[in-house]
């Protein structure tokens, strides 16, 4: 996490609470000109929209709460995913039509010193400003590619984005608040409601030792800009390395607890097998189940895609973005024959351990008419390797197997 100078703040505190948070075109269906994509797996045609506000042309899961996949071409143009065309994904479809930034407030309270609710000006003047490059990544990205398929949004690999993030550290704001001893979790809510009758509101928890780690913060900005209303303006929770269930959009409240938290969204979703790559059987039964949290390796090539043509006998140069997870990327490497070998890809700049990086390789094509077999997989920082197979569990959660693309020569 890198403190920022405030000489030479790329958003100013000015330009930020002069944004107008506007949501009430949000939830409007696609408009019947909308193009069409394919993803790659079975009954994969999707609309694409510019229907939503802030966004530019996005891949059309769900209208209703709002869920809205990254177009694939998109990795490929920059490092980091721009803010008009990072990826939605929202539970409820109770989402505010506008928010007042004048009258919005962060409240903390709960196993605390002192109560507080603070502005988003107070908050801005108030606590050191930080940035953090890091990937958000849903928990059920790439879940269209599970075989057997499971139930929930058929995402393709586009559920997931890497931003500049700036704000405040979580643990500042709670230092000024004073964390009782006896604390063992904070939890987290925001403005979002049920959209029905006894529905669950949407709350997360962190361990209090991870809230205050220094490295879990509050962003009000991503990539220069303020927040997009759809990605949680004015506040989001930012906690690196971990899936996006626990990055709180447009937070609002922040509980300490003095015992675990067992809300719905605790105790119940969200979870996953304990097990090695949470993988199980379909049909197994009485699986132990544990929270989802820390994210795995991935790799993707970005400018080629299954099916695409190649110059035979030729040298050609495939390139692509790798992420560790829950850590920095430590190398990538790149097949052409299935696996058999590998080479190892040159890695660009490294912008910080939580976000994407780049990767480029070259590989000198067979003769005409041949078909390879393109992979490419990520090896962590900590020494883990994305898996050869995929794995599986009943909600679709973390793939991470190792990405192939079809080609042919010509």
């Amino acid at each position: 996490m890198i403190p920022s100078d405030t000489r030479n703040r790329f958003l100013t505190r000015r330009a930020l609470l002069g944004q107008a948070a506007f949501g009430s075109a949000a939830f409007v269906a696609a408009p019947a000109w909308a193009n069409m994509i394919d993803l790659p797996f079975q009954n994969g045609r999707r609309e694409t929209t510019r229907a939503f506000p802030q966004k530019g042309q996005m891949i059309l899961q769900r209208t209703r709460a709002p869920l809205l996949e990254t177009p694939w071409k998109t990795f490929d143009k920059d490092l980091y995913t721009p803010n008009n065309q990072f990826y939605v994904r929202w539970h409820w479809a109770g989402i505010p039509e506008s928010v007042d930034v004048n009258t919005f407030r962060l409240r903390v309270h709960g196993n605390v010193e002192r109560e507080l609710s603070f502005s988003l000006s107070e908050l801005m003047h108030k606590l050191p400003r930080v940035e953090l490059a890091a990937v958000n990544q849903c928990s059920g990205n790439s879940r269209g590619l599970f075989s057997p398929r499971v139930p929930g949004a058929q995402w393709g690999n586009g559920g997931m984005g890497n931003a500049k993030w700036a704000g405040f550290r979580l643990k500042d704001l709670l230092d000024l608040a004073g964390v009782r001893a006896g604390s063992v979790q904070a939890r987290f809510a925001g403005l979002d409601k049920p959209s029905v009758d006894d529905g669950p509101t949407f709350w997360k928890s962190l361990a209090i030792d991870h809230a205050r780690d220094g490295e879990v913060m509050v962003a009000y900005a991503m990539n220069g800009q303020a927040l997009p209303f759809l990605n949680g303006f004015p506040l989001r929770l930012v906690v690196p390395g971990w899936y996006a269930t626990y990055w709180m959009k447009m937070l609002t409240d922040i509980e300490v607890l003095d015992k675990p938290d067992e809300n719905f969204w605790t105790k119940k979703a969200y979870l996953i097998p304990d097990t090695p790559h949470a993988n199980i059987s379909p049909g197994a039964k009485d699986v132990k189940m544990v929270p989802i949290n820390r994210m795995v390796p991935r790799s993707f090539v970005t400018n080629l895609s299954s099916g695409a043509h190649i110059k035979a006998s030729a040298p050609n140069e495939v390139r692509g973005i790798a992420f560790g997870g829950d850590c920095g990327v430590a190398k990538v490497e790149t097949s052409i024959d299935g696996g058999t070998s590998w080479q190892p890809a040159e890695l660009g700049p490294d912008e910080g351990k939580y976000g994407f990086r780049r990767w480029t390789a070259k590989f000198t094509s067979p003769g005409a008419g041949q078909r390879l077999d393109l992979m490419a997989r990520c090896v962590n920082t900590n020494g883990v390797p994305q898996p050869a197979k995929p794995s599986w569990n009943p909600s679709g959660f973390m793939r991470n197997v190792i990405e192939t693309i079809d080609l042919v020569t010509i």
